[in-house]
């Protein structure tokens, strides 16, 4: 009788939904304080715009490495597959309209704060039940489906497609929903010269940056 393969800890995937729904949960607050402060509000809009860029190379990721398998491994799942895939059509849409409001919240000045406020409470009111609906049935199919090799693309894919310009903001606050243990094990993961950027800059600009992000009145 031959060994089973062993099976991937999708445990990572929660942690990385949470950077999402925490991050929008204070989208209002963090809107609203920088009021009548210019410099705020560009720190504000570009912290968001990194959260929405990670979004995007995060759901990519997923239908770039994981659907497919699912659907040629899981067949009888196919109807559970779709539907994941066709929220991930209603976020984009969600997403381009938050990134427009941020790109014009920076250039108006307060009078954008009210639709940047209710862009990104549209996206997290969509994007929360979908990511809710992915861990209670999709990630526990990858679990069964997929290879340890096959999970373990999905962080570095993120990384390669990421286009915001703080790389090191997302490696941040994926690591504080990590255990000490998942910490330990993204580290020896990282590429040397990612590893370097972290542990001689990154993490220190990432403890800088999110020190005023979170200083609201």
């Amino acid at each position: 009788m031959t060994e089973s393969a062993p099976r991937p800890d999708t445990s990572d995937m929660p942690a990385v939904h949470n950077v999402f729904r925490s991050s929008l949960a204070t989208g209002p607050t963090l809107v609203a304080s920088a009021a009548g402060d210019e410099e705020r509000r560009a720190l504000i809009a570009n912290y968001y715009l990194n959260l929405i860029a990670f979004l995007e190379a995060h759901h990519d990721g997923e239908e770039e490495l994981v659907f497919p398998l699912l659907l040629e491994r899981a067949p009888d799942q196919r109807a559970l597959v779709e539907k994941a895939k066709s929220q991930h059509d209603d976020v984009v849409t969600l997403m381009g309209a938050a990134k427009d409001s941020l790109g014009s919240w920076d250039e108006v000045g307060d009078a954008g704060a009210s639709e940047v406020e209710r862009s990104l409470r549209a996206l997290d009111d969509l994007l929360t039940p979908h990511l809710d609906q992915e861990e209670a049935e999709i990630v526990p199919l990858a679990a069964d489906h997929l290879s340890c090799e096959e999970w373990g693309a999905l962080p570095g894919h993120a990384m390669r497609t990421f286009t915001g310009d703080k790389v090191w903001l997302i490696l941040g606050l994926v690591r504080e929903n990590f255990t000490q243990r998942q910490r330990d094990l993204m580290l020896e993961g990282m590429p040397p010269p990612v590893r370097q950027m972290w542990e001689t800059t990154g993490e220190a600009s990432f403890n800088d940056l999110m020190a005023q992000v979170r200083q609201t009145p």
